[in-house]
């Protein structure tokens, strides 16, 4: 059974933007609080990212992500490695622009503190990501 990692005081986020910097409204702390009401919303512009930091090394099998339909990514690469200047690639991943909890098995395990999932291409015309829930687990 896999267990999420993305518990409280275990990780921390980093994301590219939020739309109109309303961090209050639209911040990345709502990927994380199993509220379906409130999201992550990113501003317009290529190539939006997050970035989860563990306070120890982690083993990775599986992401899961919920977008809202509409705002989602078509193309995305994860990155992973001890910190966030030593990144190498891991694999690609394409979600569908549905509503409903994907989940994206990694290719092998990956042991790392820092991993990054870049959404490449979006569905929205202006290059916005909207994230209900997010989580890596081992």
């Amino acid at each position: 059974m896999s267990v999420p990692l993305c518990v409280k005081d275990k990780f921390t986020c980093r994301v590219s933007s939020t739309l109109d910097r309303n961090v209050s409204e639209y911040g990345k702390k709502y990927m994380f609080d199993d509220d379906n009401e409130r999201c992550w919303q990113s501003d317009k512009g290529k190539s939006q990212s997050v970035i989860i930091t563990f306070n120890e090394e982690v083993e990775v099998s599986l992401i899961k992500i919920q977008f809202q339909g509409g705002f989602a990514a078509e193309k995305a690469h994860i990155e992973a490695g001890p910190d966030v200047n030593n990144l190498t690639f891991v694999q690609d991943i394409y979600p569908e622009d549905v509503n409903s909890l994907q989940e994206f098995k990694l290719d092998h395990l990956v042991k790392a503190t820092v991993f990054k999932i870049i959404f490449e291409d979006t569905t929205d015309f202006f290059g916005r990501i909207v994230i209900y829930s997010l989580n890596l687990y081992s």
